[in-house]
This record gives C-alpha cells, structure tokens and sequence, in this order.
C-alpha cells in the first residue's frame, strides 16, 4: 500500500458500553490515523478534477461549512421527502432488540434516531403483548409485568461514526435535545478506515454519505470487515433517475434551483453546488450492486425510490 501522511482526528464520546467497541489498540492508547494517499493522484470532487488529497480537504471543509443549516437544507432541497427515505431505509432495517448498528457518515444523527425509536416502539409493543397476554391477572402483577420487561432500547446499541467534526457537534445536541443518552455513541472516524475490531456490529447503514468518499470500494470493504457473519450492509443514497423526462426536470431543478437555495438559506453556494454535482458523478443502481458485490457481500439488492433519485442498496456477509 502506498506510504500515507496521517493526522490524529478520531475521538469516541459515549456511555460506558463504548470501550468495547474499540479495537485493543486503541484501548491501549495509539489514536486511529485518517489517511490520505501520496498527493498527486487525480479523483474528482463535483465535476473538478483533483488530487485524491485535495478532495478529502474539500469534501471536509463542505460539511464543515454546511453542518449548521444541513437538516434545514435536506428539507428545502427535499421537500421533505428525505425523512420519508429514511424511514424506508429504517422499515428494510427491521432491527430486532440487541441489535448492534453502525451509522457511518450519519453526523446529524438522523439514521440513529430513528433506530432509536423504532426499538423503543418495538419495546412498548412487546410490553403490550405481554399484558394482554395475563389478562386475567391483578394490577399489582401486571405492573410488575411492565417493570420486569427488559427493554430493548437498554440492549440495543448505535455508534454514529462521522469524519467531520461539525456534523458531530450538531448531532450531539439535538440528541440532548431529543433526550437520546443510552445506547448511543459518537466517533469522529473515517470511512475508509474505521477504529473497530472486526466483526462488531450486526448493521451498517451509510444514508447519503458513500459518494462522497474518495475511495467507495474501500469504504465498503470496511463495512465487510466490521460487520458480523450474517450481517446486514444497508446504503441510501442518491443514485439514477429512470424516468427521461423527470430527469430532465430533477437536472433542471438540481442545478438552477438548489445552489441558490444554498446560497439563500446557507449563504453558502459552492458547497451545494459540489453536492449536485457529486449526486451526478456516483454510480448508477446496477454498477454499484456489483461494487458491494465486489467487497464480498452476498444476496445484494436495490430498491429505487421516487423514480430513482434515490436506492437503497442491501447486503449480507454471509
């Protein structure tokens, strides 16, 4: 592998379950390096063509500028319909009580808090069962009955792993203000390279955060590898839209529209600008299957959403 500069960035702030996660390495003290390769090797940011070092820069430096109005944005930009995707991606998840996941590029915390709640009603639900199921038993028994039952929200466990700082900041207040605590984490670690032992985690999910990695096949061997054997890799992200004269309009509406949202609601044009234009450079549905395909996954599917604009990609380690 080609010699790599380095620098220190990850930090891990949670609960106390949190050094388990953590390879014995890093329990040991050495910091976990993001990397990037020797300057000098083009990739593209947007439709620019760059050094792969320049692009890790640019991409930083977008999130870090846009990580204060970012949910504001999806919602201009999406109409909303972005929390609809999300929601989708959370019903293919179906996790079950005890599920460990890893979000990775999910510094705003959306996927987590999803997960969050979807546990949580999974735990009244099974609470409710459990009542009806002792109907015929006094009060004293059926509220020992609800103090009894462990929940799954206490077992289930979500580390949101996120190169940039500033995402991480806005996703730990509005987990203070959603009054998120247990079973929730937050690492600054890069995709490429994530700071945890194999075979960790039961779920990795990445929503909208793949494309703008320098190296994807990495990013998804590293999915593979922190994943558990039967574990589940799970993708949102914009992908091709499959309807010709939607298209048309989604280009029109993309590149006239959105940058000048940024620049109105963000004050920020550039960032969204790239946005756009990364949105076009990523693969489209089938070229990205055999991607995850390639980092050894197995029984991989895709579901397009709104008419392509966006897919939610699925795979196994099996």
């Amino acid at each position: 592998m080609a010699a790599r500069r380095s620098r220190a960035l990850w930090r891990l702030s949670g609960w106390g379950w949190r050094q388990a996660l953590l390879s014995p390495r890093l329990r040991r003290g050495s910091a976990r390096l993001l990397s990037t390769d020797k300057p000098g090797v083009a990739t593209h940011f947007g439709f620019e063509t760059v050094s792969e070092e320049e692009k890790g820069d640019k991409v930083y430096q977008v999130f870090e500028s846009v990580a204060k109005k970012y949910d504001l944005m999806n919602d201009s930009m999406s109409l909303g319909i972005h929390r609809i995707w999300k929601d989708l991606l959370l019903e293919k998840m179906h996790p079950f009580p005890g599920t460990k996941l890893l979000d990775v590029a999910g510094g705003t915390g959306d996927i987590a808090f999803r997960f969050i709640n979807y546990i949580k009603a999974q735990n009244q639900r099974q609470r409710q069962r459990e009542v009806k199921s002792r109907q015929n038993l006094s009060w004293e028994e059926i509220s020992k009955c609800y103090q009894n039952v462990q929940g799954p929200s206490e077992e289930s466990h979500v580390v949101v792993c996120d190169i940039n700082q500033e995402m991480l900041k806005v996703g730990k207040q509005k987990a203070k203000t959603l009054g998120h605590k247990k079973g929730l984490a937050w690492v600054l670690g890069d995709a490429e390279e994530l700071p945890f032992d194999d075979d960790k985690f039961d779920v990795y999910t990445i929503a909208f955060g793949i494309r703008n990695v320098t190296h994807i096949d990495r990013a998804l061997q590293e999915a593979y590898r922190v994943l558990k054997p039967g574990g589940r890799f799970l993708c949102l992200e914009f992908s091709q839209v499959n309807n010709p004269l939607i298209s048309r309009l989604y280009d029109l509406y993309s590149f006239q529209v959105i940058p000048v949202m940024g620049e109105v609601i963000a004050g920020d044009w550039k960032s969204y600008q790239y946005l756009v234009e990364s949105i076009r450079r990523f693969p489209p549905q089938e070229e990205f299957k055999e991607m995850i395909e390639d980092a050894g996954f197995q029984k991989v599917t895709y579901e397009s959403l709104t008419t392509g604009i966006v897919a939610i990609h699925s795979g196994f380690k099996l």
